[in-house]
């Protein structure tokens, strides 16, 4: 078991207390206008989709981390979008959950996902990081992989471009023409996620973006 499974254990058994069943939700992105429209950056702006449905603003705080508070859906939340580089994102999303005593299993992480097309959103519990970079360091900081996935699908790259490349490339034209509506797609999930639970989600949201086809089992 994880820290943070271990410290949720002790909450539960009366040893330090928890906060009532707050929620954690981070955006993964790179800090700085030069990555703002990035599709590696698309967590962040599902963070702020989510952070205009709180009615509350993004302020730069302890750890890193530039956060908004609120309800959501009826619940309490905290969100967050850590203001490292992606491959530090560890440290903030830590130091959060330990400030706001998040365990693990009340933490969600919103990340972009070249294994998907485009706009796909697609929820888990758990796993592995496939490659991403932010999630490998939130997992080593956390000690546990046990946290929730909403993976908004960027598409592989085309030919041979390298995906490092690839993920550091603003949305295409066409694809920002339909962003809007697929950032709120995956802000929708999360909140279902939030008051009906992963199956229902993936239920709601498994199926094919609308207006595309059938999407990927």
């Amino acid at each position: 078991m994880g820290r943070l499974g271990r410290e949720h254990r002790l909450d539960r058994e009366g040893g330090t207390g928890m906060t009532g069943g707050r929620w954690l939700i981070v955006g993964l992105g790179n800090p700085g206008p030069g990555y703002a429209a990035n599709r590696h950056n698309v967590g962040y702006m599902v963070a702020d989709v989510l952070a205009a449905r709180v009615g509350a603003r993004f302020r730069a705080g302890k750890f890193q981390a530039a956060v908004a508070e609120g309800r959501l859906a009826g619940q309490p939340v905290t969100l967050g979008k850590p203001l490292t580089f992606m491959n530090l994102a560890g440290g903030p999303v830590a130091g959060l959950c330990r400030y706001y005593r998040v365990p693990a299993d009340r933490l969600v992480m919103i990340h972009d996902e070249l294994d998907l097309p485009f706009g796909t959103v697609r929820l888990k519990l758990g796993g592995g990081d496939n490659g991403h970079n932010g999630l490998r360091a939130v997992t080593a900081s956390l000690g546990t992989r046990e946290y929730y996935r909403i993976r908004f699908g960027i598409g592989r790259p085309p030919g041979r471009m390298d995906p490092a490349v690839f993920v550091l490339r603003d949305f295409s034209a066409a694809e920002r023409k339909e962003l809007p509506f697929l950032l709120d797609r995956a802000a929708d999930a999360a909140e279902v996620l939030l008051t009906q639970g992963l199956a229902a989600a993936q239920n709601a949201f498994h199926g094919a973006v609308p207006g595309t086809g059938p999407g990927p089992a």
